[in-house]
């Protein structure tokens, strides 16, 4: 079996440490598709780092096509990604208690796990609070 480093490398850029150093946004990114939402600095190096713009599309979009999801103030979505590569992406309201979830048939995200929060029309990362 080979590894693959652009994966590895991935993943490393990933990791909690190196999220945990947004602690702000300088910058707010206007989505492309649901021009009411913003990013921070913080997703849109996710989205940059694991080629994960598709998860920042997945969040805008349920804000308009899911009514469940719209009704929460504050989200919390997480990502987790099974060893066969398929995933779960599910939002909570901020207690625990899923709203929507949505199965993932397959995705490259190079870890296995990722938290997004949204709030005030805006993706974030958690530590950029």
């Amino acid at each position: 079996m080979t590894t693959d480093t652009t994966t590895i490398d991935r993943a490393a850029a990933l990791s909690d440490e190196q999220l945990r150093q947004f602690t702000g946004s300088e910058q707010w990114y206007r989505h492309p598709l649901v021009r009411s939402i913003l990013f921070t600095d913080g997703a849109k190096y996710v989205a940059d780092h694991a080629g994960a713009y598709w998860l920042l599309d997945e969040i805008a979009l349920a804000q308009r096509a899911d009514k469940r999801v719209a009704r929460e103030e504050f989200q919390v979505w997480k990502l987790t990604v099974k060893p066969d590569r398929s995933a779960t992406l599910a939002c909570e309201d901020g207690n625990y208690r899923t709203v929507f979830e949505k199965p993932i048939e397959f995705t490259d995200f190079p870890i296995e796990h990722i938290e997004l929060w949204f709030e005030n029309n805006t993706i974030y990362l958690p530590s950029e609070r």
